[in-house]
């Protein structure tokens, strides 16, 4: 295979990245405007950049991305080309945007009725609980190529997991569908681009549900903002080398202390819940 030009192979598409990152946190900020502008008792969203707030987003998008990263690389080695990563590019940009600003919508919405707060905050712990689990199979998976033991713990710990997300999958699965990065054999720009869009579109559902019980303590346009920084920071690298970037998502250490924190984030979000419902006292 011959190597891609730099030009403009490579600075179209990331010169595009550049813009789209603009341009969905341009819509977010106009999706928060129009919220504030719908408000009667609940606080407004306060349109306030706070640069940790960024952080913590662009940290939890890039550690929940491995999925999006494998799925992304293996499109971009299928269809080279700068037109094709031009589509690949706005699909993949927008699905993650689209998925977020939705979540933002129902969050937004149903904050100051504690019932269906509670209830969105306990899909946000099982969603987080699944993600764990993923992120602990994909420890397994390197194990043997990294030579990394977490002295067995993993495999407790997914086991566990394992038992609690079946139980609880028909349920989950109805109300966020999860689904499978395995690339078909559509083409064309148009295949091309709702592939791209699809799957973005539901990880960015999964994951930005599953960090709703950060809420109470991030301010959310910043935290959005983080989010579309990390799509950013992650679709540069895949650009410039789709292979490497995929093989270093996948590091079992990153894996396995991520799943750890959103069984955290899950746990605490299930304590929250149950504060919201009177179960428990504030």
């Amino acid at each position: 295979m011959s190597k891609s030009k730099f030009f403009p192979d490579q600075l179209v598409p990331i010169a595009l990245t550049l813009i789209t990152f603009l341009g969905v946190t341009s819509l977010v900020y106009l999706e928060i405007l129009l919220l504030n502008h719908f408000v009667v008792s609940r606080e407004k969203i306060i349109l306030q950049i706070r640069w940790g707030d960024v952080l913590v987003g662009t940290t939890i998008y890039l550690k929940t991305s491995i999925d999006f990263a494998i799925f992304i690389g293996r499109l971009m080695e299928k269809y080279p080309g700068w037109k094709n990563r031009v589509m690949i590019e706005i699909g993949t940009a927008l699905g993650n945007a689209v998925g977020t600003m939705a979540i933002l919508i129902l969050w937004d919405l149903f904050r100051e009725i504690p019932l269906l707060m509670a209830a969105m905050i306990i899909l946000a712990a099982l969603v987080l609980f699944r993600l764990a689990e993923d992120g602990l199979e994909h420890v397994k998976d390197e194990q043997g190529k990294w030579h990394i033991s977490f002295g067995g713990l993993e495999f407790l710990i997914e086991k566990f997991l394992n038992k609690f997300n079946r139980a609880v999958a028909p349920v989950l699965n109805i109300l966020t569908p999860h689904l499978s990065v395995k690339d078909g054999p559509q083409k064309g720009f148009k295949a091309l681009f709702i592939m791209s869009f699809t799957v973005p579109f539901i990880l960015g559902l999964d994951d930005f549900a599953g960090y709703i019980p950060l809420f109470n303590i991030v301010n959310v346009y910043g935290f959005a903002i983080g989010v579309f920084l990390g799509h950013m920071i992650l679709n540069l690298a895949l650009f410039i080398s789709p292979r490497t970037t995929t093989n270093w998502v996948k590091n079992p250490i990153i894996s396995f202390l991520g799943s750890l924190a959103f069984i955290g984030l899950g746990l605490w979000g299930l304590f929250e819940a149950l504060k919201l419902l009177g179960l428990l006292p504030y």
